[in-house]
């Protein structure tokens, strides 16, 4: 089978594309992927992937433009389409995965001209715009939230599922600002420090690259002993390290804290599009196994009485809750639907 892979623009569609593309190689098929030169999609595939070929088209965001800028993001996507339709001829490709975001849209649309079976993956709790669309037009429409996906769980990979384990008292709190680092997790890493260290739990903190070392002298002010990085490709072993999580709810970090059965407290981004963190975290509560609170809220006080919680059920709920090889079972429902 030869399947084209298509979306991006941040890294939570991207790590969602690359394990699609391991397990379809797995599988003995073939993937190319068609991204944009804009975002993150060149910085994950440009120098080494598993795709046989990847092509990066000149495309933008069109939802968020306006007026001459609408326009000319509407003429990128368009010339995207037309190029889009060749690559796709000159691979024979026998279907199209969709991981959404605003590179997706050529791809997928053009896809759906030439007759090829579209699938799509929705990776947050709100549909986004572009998958809203195509939705009607796809063969299958897998979503960790939905009930009805035929497909339960995330594509992740292996690493987040091998150290899991089930937490009970806390002894490490991870707090995680994503790589570009999140203020208010930062300064409420700052806040509750020296209260941590007096009860002798550890800190490990991701703080971001552009907070680093603000973060860095605040610890040394304080006295505080943290393991701190500015950004760190390590995560599977430091979530496997800690009891308890401060982080964004994006959803492939909610995800990977679920697989490894870390419970978190989560702070969801508040300017993130429709909400959306906010309702990816909400899921999790609503099953009962994490909690949320708003940037607004008291969080200081929040996470000062989460450190007596026992954990036990929350991170049982969570492995309970987590699907291993969500991508192979993706890959090989393709191979299931173009063989019906």
């Amino acid at each position: 089978m030869k399947i084209c892979i298509t979306g991006g623009g941040t890294g939570g569609h991207l790590v969602i594309a690359e394990a699609l593309v391991e397990a379809a190689v797995q599988e003995g098929h073939e993937a190319i992927f068609i991204g944009s030169k804009s975002g993150q999609d060149r910085k994950y595939f440009e120098s080494h992937s598993t795709f046989s070929h990847v092509y990066f088209l000149d495309t933008t965001g069109v939802v968020n433009q306006r007026g001459l800028s609408k326009l000319k993001a509407l003429w990128l996507v368009t010339k995207a389409f037309f190029a889009s339709r060749k690559i796709l001829k000159k691979h024979k490709i026998e279907a199209t995965y969709s991981v959404g975001g605003f590179s997706a849209a050529p791809a997928s649309f053009a896809s759906l001209s030439r007759f090829i079976p579209l699938f799509i993956h929705e990776q947050n709790a709100v549909e986004g715009r572009l998958n809203s669309l195509l939705k009607p037009f796809a063969k299958r429409f897998i979503s960790a939230y939905d009930k009805n996906s035929a497909i339960k769980g995330y594509p992740l990979k292996d690493e987040f599922f091998n150290a899991k384990r089930v937490r009970e008292k806390i002894k490490t709190v991870i707090f995680l600002g994503g790589s570009q680092g999140a203020k208010a997790i930062n300064d409420l890493a700052l806040s509750v420090a020296c209260e941590l260290q007096a009860r002798g739990i550890k800190i490990i903190h991701q703080a971001g690259e552009r907070d680093f070392e603000r973060v860095k002298q605040e610890y040394e002010n304080l006295h505080v002993e943290a393991e701190l990085y500015a950004f760190t490709k390590e995560m599977p072993s430091l979530m496997s390290k800690a009891d308890l999580a401060v982080s964004r709810s994006g959803a492939s970090t909610l995800w990977e804290l679920c697989a490894n059965g870390l419970p978190a407290l989560f702070v969801p981004f508040p300017h993130a599009a429709s909400d959306h963190q906010y309702y990816n975290a909400r899921f999790i509560v609503e099953n009962n196994m994490g909690w949320c609170e708003r940037e607004s809220e008291d969080l200081k006080a929040k996470l000062l009485l989460l450190l007596d919680e026992n954990l036990k059920e929350k991170s049982s709920a969570l492995i309970k809750h987590s699907s291993k090889d969500v991508a192979k079972k993706m890959i090989l429902d393709v191979a299931e639907v173009l063989n019906a």
